[in-house]
């Protein structure tokens, strides 16, 4: 059997999808779903319910009222924001069930896949992008192929920071070369596999080679998605969201990095608006 086969069978070893996201899966994958079933399942669920309320009441909304309901919060968040958020915490609190090797750090990976999810739905409001509605999933779900290397293959993972370490090289060159798969690769064919939209997915196979992914936007003026998610995910490293703690994954200076987006002058507002967000958010987490 293959690495990548292995690497695979990770997601067996996955908790069962909680109803919610069952219903935010497919909501995803645009099948009919009613938000106010959601509403519906979501009150149910106390502790997700009360991070709702609690993130709608914070100071990042700024409302002078309380909403008590979860109804209420559909109409203050709107359905993609609350979408947005509850897929966040979902994902986060089956990750926290999975065991993973000593060297793997489940809050680093949650810390960086929300960070780098908040920053490309940022990201999206400034800038023109190819299916811009799915840049939150999109950077929310772009290293699931790294947690499934830890889980199906922890010597192997370890064998991979050695070699990172050793040589400097990109995370991706050193996977290739011992597991003949990357975890672009490996996170893609996860999402294949739970029906995603084909645009999220390519962004996501894409996220450290946007430029391969230009051609399929050529046509456009907008920025391939994949282009986004790797700015936010390099933006994101500098601003001390890393999936590992120091030495290897060096990124390059916010600005520098939205250039990329034509968003260099716009750096410090970004920035800004991110720092107030993400702490809100994983907080409520």
């Amino acid at each position: 059997m293959s690495y990548r086969d292995l690497a695979l069978r990770s997601l067996d070893q996955l908790p069962p999808f909680s109803p919610v996201l069952n219903h935010l899966m497919a909501s995803l994958a645009d099948e009919d779903v009613s938000f106010a079933r959601l509403a519906a399942v979501i009150e149910r669920d106390s502790v997700l319910s009360g991070n709702v309320l609690r993130l709608v009441n914070s100071a990042l909304y700024g409302r002078r009222g309380t909403v008590s309901s979860v109804r209420a919060a559909v109409a203050v968040l709107g359905m993609v924001r609350l979408r947005n958020y509850l897929m966040g915490f979902s994902v986060a609190r089956l990750w926290n069930k999975v065991r993973t090797p000593p060297e793997w750090s489940m809050e680093r990976f949650n810390n960086h896949s929300v960070a780098v999810a908040v920053l490309s739905d940022i990201l999206v409001q400034k800038t023109t992008a190819d299916y811009a509605e799915g840049a939150f999933v999109a950077g929310l779900l772009h290293d699931l192929g790294r947690l499934m290397i830890a889980i199906a293959l922890p010597e192997e993972f370890a064998q991979i920071l050695q070699a990172q370490r050793a040589s400097g090289d990109p995370l991706e060159k050193c996977e290739q070369e011992l597991l003949e798969v990357t975890h672009s690769e490996l996170s893609a064919s996860a999402l294949a596999r739970w029906s995603l939209p084909e645009p999220i997915r390519r962004a996501v196979l894409y996220h450290h080679r946007s430029d391969m992914n230009a051609a399929a936007a050529a046509h456009s003026t907008a920025h391939p998605l994949s282009r986004v998610v790797e700015c936010a995910d390099e933006a994101a490293k500098g601003l001390g969201y890393a999936i590992v703690e120091s030495g290897t994954e060096q990124a390059r200076p916010v600005p520098q990095v939205l250039a990329r987006l034509g968003l260099k002058e716009r750096s410090g507002e970004i920035t800004d608006a991110f720092e107030s967000e993400i702490k809100t958010v994983l907080a409520s987490f």
